[in-house]
C-alpha cells in the first residue's frame, strides 16, 4: 500500500516500510527503509540537523538545516551544495530538481523502450520533479518483498541537452555497513568479497558490455552483527544485462549513499527537446532476519515477478547436453545413440549444442549462418528432433546469435554488420559481435532463429554469447536494447520454449536476462567443489530454479580434480539438474548411480528448485515446509576428524521428523593399496582385477535413519562419523576428499 500524508510518502507491505518526505524546499528527504513502521513514526525517524555543520552551502541563509550535503536524500543534483556523488549529470550544467506533484497508480508504469520490467500485482508511486528545462520522474513500484525504482528524464527545454549519467535510484541510509559484492571471471564466478563502506567510495561495476562474470550487478549491504539468521541486511540488483555501476559511500554525518544504474563510462545521450531517457529498473530488498531472510525475500521477488509468467513455478526438466560428449565431432547416428542412453538414465530433454550449422567443425567458422549441416544431420533438424521425440525425450538446441565468425557466409555478404570502433578488428574466440543497434541485423537474427525454431519440435533453447566487446563504447546501451528487442520478438510468441541464457558460463547472470530466460547456465566450471562457491554466491540473490547445474566427467576439465560422482550429483541437485559427459564411457556402476540420482531428484524436484534455500554450517538446505533436503559438503579431509552436527533450520519444534541419508556407493578402487591389508590375496591397486571390480561392484555406505523432533534438529543432531583411518564399516561415512551427503528430513504424519 502506498499513502501520502502531509507530504510524507509511505510505501508499506507486510515485509518492509519505505518512508520519505517532501521538505519545505521541495526536496525529497529519505526517512526509513526497513522493517514495517507507522507513518506517524516519520518525525522520530527523520534526520534532525539542529544548527547543522559549519562551512556548508545552504539553500536559505536563514535556515542552517537547508544544507543538502548533510541530509538523507531520495535524489540529489549537482551544484547546489551536495558534494556527495550525484545520480544525474548533464554536460556543462548544474541540476536542481524540485517536487511538483505525485500520482499513485495500480500496477506498474509501462516503459516506452525495450527494457524489461518486473510484472505482477503491484502499486506504483510516480514522483515528479522539475527544473527550468527538464522533468524527472522517479518511479517507486511496490511488490510484496521488494521495492523497484527507476527514473525517467525528459528535456522540456527548447534546445538539446547532453545526458552523461542517470542512475536508476539514489538512497541515503543512516548507519555503517559492509558491502558484499560477487566477483570473479570465466570458470571462477560469484566469489563473495566484503568491503567496509566508510569515507572512501566503494564501486561495483562492469565495463565489458555485459553484466559480466567479473562483477555481478547484485550486491548486499549489511550491519556488523548480521549473520545468516539475524541482523539487518539490504540487497540491491538491476534488471539490466549491460555495463552497470553501483556505489556506496559514507558521509561525515554517518549517512551511506547508495546508487545503481547504467555505467556512466563512455555513456552519453543527447536529448532533443521533448525527448526522454528511461533507466533500467533497480530492485531494493531488506531484512532484519540476516542474509537468509534477505535471500528469501529476493528469491520470492525473482520467482514471482521476474521469471516469465509461463515458467513461474513450472518444474525444469532434467536435461542431457551433447557438448562434453562429442564437442563438434558428431553425426545423427552418434547423437541418437547418446539420446537413447540419456533416456535410459532418466533424462527428459536432449540438447544438441554447438556444431549443427554451416561449416561449424570448430570455433573458427560458421557463426552467423543458419543452414543445417546435412553431412552431420542428413534428415535435417526436423528429422533429428522427430527421432528424439519418438524416444520420449524433448529436444533442445544451442544458438549463438549475437556473434559472427569472419569465416562465414554472413560476414562475407555483410561485413558492415559486425560491430566495429573504426580501428583494426580484434577478435575473441575467433569471432566478432554483430551490431544489434542496426534494425537489419536484428531482423536477420529474429527471422533465422524463428525459422529454425518453427522447423522442428524444439522445446528448449540455449542462447550463448562468448564474445565481449571493447568496441561497444557509446553503443553499449543501445546494443542491450537491441538484444532485448530480439529476445522479445523471438520468445514472446513462443513462451513455452524454455530459454536458458549462457554467456561463457555466468558472464550474463542477471535479472535482465531472467526476464526472458527462466534459467541461466551458472558457469562453464562444473567441478562440484568450485560450484560450491559459485552456486552459494548466486544463492544470495537468485533462486535455485534459475541456476543451471550439470554433472560432468572427472577429472574435471577446469581443475583436473577427481571428485566422487555422488558429490557431483549432490551439488547439482541444488539447481536445475543436467548431465554433460560422454555417456558411452560410463561404467556399469556409474550408470546405476546416475539412474538413482535422477530418480531421487525427480521425486523431490520441486523442493530442490522452489523450496526455501538456506546456507548452513555444513552446506545448504531447501524446504517446502514439510520436506527438507540438507546437503553436507566437504573439501579436503583431515586425519581423525571429529563429530559433526547437522542443524536443520525452519522446522516445527514440537513436530517429529524422519531423517534419512541418501544411499551412496563407495568405489572399491578408492582404497588402493590398503586392500592388501584385508584381502586374502595380494591385490595390485593398478591391476586388472581391481579395474574389473570397479566397473561392476561397489561397497554400500551405511544408511542413516533416525527420528528426531524439530527442536532437536534445530539444535543439531550428531551424524555418523567420517572415516578415521581404522577401516571400513557401514556405520561410518567412508569418504575421502570432496565427499558429501544429502539428508532427507520429512515430517511424520499423525
Amino acid at each position: 500500500m502506498i499513502t501520502e500524508t502531509n507530504g510524507v510518502f509511505h510505501i508499506q507491505t507486510g515485509v518492509y516500510s519505505y518512508l520519505f518526505k517532501i521538505n519545505s524546499y521541495g526536496i525529497p528527504e529519505h526517512i526509513h527503509f526497513g522493517a514495517p513502521v507507522k507513518t506517524e513514526d516519520a518525525f522520530a525517524l527523520s534526520c534532525r540537523p539542529g544548527l547543522g555543520w559549519g562551512s556548508n552551502i545552504v539553500l536559505n541563509p536563514d535556515d542552517t538545516t537547508s544544507c543538502l550535503d548533510t541530509l538523507a536524500l531520495e535524489w540529489s543534483g549537482s551544484g547546489r551544495g551536495d558534494y556527495r556523488e550525484s545520480p544525474l549529470e548533464l554536460a556543462g550544467k548544474s541540476s536542481d530538481f524540485r517536487y511538483v506533484g505525485s500520482k499513485i497508480r495500480e500496477g506498474s508504469a509501462p516503459m516506452a523502450c525495450s527494457l524489461p520490467q518486473a510484472h505482477g500485482d503491484c502499486q506504483t508511486l510516480e514522483l515528479t520533479l522539475e527544473q527550468s528545462d527538464a522533468r524527472l520522474i522517479l518511479y517507486y513500484t511496490a511488490y510484496p518483498t521488494a521495492l523497484v525504482r527507476r527514473a525517467v528524464l525528459e528535456n522540456t527545454g527548447s534546445s538539446p541537452m547532453v545526458l552523461n549519467k542517470l542512475m536508476s535510484f539514489c538512497l541515503d541510509l543512516p548507519g555503517t555497513y559492509t558491502m558484499a559484492t560477487f566477483n570473479g571471471g570465466w570458470i571462477a564466478e560469484m566469489r563473495r568479497q566484503d568491503v567496509s563502506v566508510r569515507g572512501s567510495k566503494v564501486v561495483n561495476e562492469s565495463l565489458t558490455g555485459s553484466s559480466s562474470n567479473r562483477h555481478n550487478p547484485g550486491f548486499l549491504l549489511f550491519e556488523a552483527d548480521a549473520t545468516e539468521d539475524a541482523g539487518r541486511v539490504y540487497g540491491f540488483n538491476l534488471l539490466y544485462s549491460g555495463n552497470h555501476y553501483a556505489a556506496a559511500q559514507q558521509s561525515l554525518q554517518g549517512l551511506t549513499r547508495i546508487m545503481q544504474g547504467i555505467n556512466p563510462s563512455n555513456f552519453s545521450k543527447e536529448l532533443a527537446p521533448g525527448e526522454k531517457f528511461e533507466t533500467p529498473e533497480a530492485v531494493l530488498c531488506c531484512s532484519d532476519r540476516g542474509f537468509g531472510g534477505l535471500s528469501e525475500n529476493m528469491h520470492t521477488f525473482v520467482s514471482d515477478h521476474v521469471i516469465p509468467a509461463y515458467w513461474r513455478g513450472r518444474p525444469r526438466p532434467v536435461l542431457y547436453n551433447s557438448w562434453e560428449g562429442c564437442v563438434f565431432d558428431f553425426n545423427q547416428r552418434r547423437l541418437l545413440d547418446l539420446a537413447r542412453r540419456a533416456k535410459d538414465l532418466g533424462c527428459e530433454l536432449f540438447v544438441l549444442d554447438d556444431g549443427w550449422f554451416g561449416a561449424r567443425n570448430n570455433d573458427k567458422a560458421g557463426l552467423g549462418d543458419y543452414t543445417v549441416n546435412k553431412k552431420k544431420l542428413p534428415e535435417g533438424m526436423e528429422g533429428l528432433s522427430q527421432h528424439i521425440q519418438d524416444m520420449g525425450l524433448e529436444f533442445g538446441l544451442w544458438f549463438e546469435p549475437e556473434s559472427v565468425n569472419p569465416d562465414s557466409d554472413l560476414y562475407r555478404a555483410h561485413p558492415g554488420w559486425a560491430l566495429t570502433d573504426g580501428f583494426p578488428e580484434v577478435q575473441g574466440r575467433n569471432q566478432l559481435l554483430l551490431d544489434l543497434t542496426k534494425a537489419e541485423v536484428r531482423d536477420y537474427i529474429v527471422e533465422n532463429v524463428s525459422r529454425i525454431l518453427d522447423s522442428a519440435k524444439i522445446s528448449y533453447v540455449k542462447w550463448d554469447m562468448n564474445r565481449h566487446s571493447i568496441a561497444l563504447g557509446a553503443k553499449a546501451h543501445d546494443f542491450i536494447l537491441g538484444l532485448y528487442e530480439v529476445l522479445g520478438r523471438i520468445f514472446g510468441p513462443r513462451p513455452e520454449i524454455l530459454l536458458e541464457s549462457c554467456s561463457s558460463g555466468g558472464n550474463r547472470f542477471d535479472l535482465g536476462m531472467l526476464c526472458f530466460s527462466p534459467q541461466v547456465w551458472a558457469s562453464d566450471d562444473t567441478d562440484p567443489i568450485e560450484r560450491l562457491t559459485i552456486q552459494e554466491g548466486l544463492s544470495y540473490l537468485y533462486p535455485q530454479s534459475t541456476v543451471g547445474a550439470h554433472v560432468s566427467a572427472a577429472p574435471h576439465g577446469q581443475t583436473l580434480r577427481q571428485t566422487p560422482l555422488s558429490t557431483r550429483g549432490n551439488v547439482a541437485f541444488f539447481g536445475c539438474l543436467g548431465y554433460e559427459l560422454d555417456l558411452k564411457q560410463l561404467l556399469p556402476v556409474e550408470i546405476r548411480e546416475i539412474k538413482a540420482q535422477i530418480a531421487f531428484y525427480k521425486q523431490y524436484r520441486e523442493v530442490f528448485q522452489y523450496g526455501r534455500f538456506r546456507r548452513t554450517e555444513l552446506g545448504w538446505q531447501v524446504s517446502d515446509g514439510k520436506t527438507t533436503l540438507a546437503g553436507v559438503f566437504h573439501t579436503l579431509v583431515h586425519a581423525a576428524p571429529g563429530y559433526e552436527q547437522l542443524r536443520v533450520r525452519g522446522l516445527k519444534t514440537d513436530t517429529m521428523y524422519r531423517v534419512t541419508a541418501l544411499s551412496q556407493a563407495i568405489r572399491v578402487g578408492q582404497f588402493g593399496g590398503l586392500l592388501k591389508h584385508v584381502s586374502p590375496v595380494n591385490v595390485d591397486p593398478n591391476g586388472v582385477l581391481l579395474r574389473v571390480v570397479d566397473r561392476y561392484f561397489t561397497l554400500p555406505e551405511g544408511t542413516e535413519e533416525l527420528t528426531a523432533s524439530g527442536a532437536a534438529l534445530g539444535s543439531g543432531i550428531m551424524l555418523r562419523p567420517l572415516f578415521r583411518g581404522t577401516g571400513y564399516d557401514q556405520s561410518q561415512r567412508t569418504q575421502g576428499d570432496f565427499g558429501s551427503d544429502v539428508y532427507l528430513v520429512e515430517e511424520i504424519e499423525g
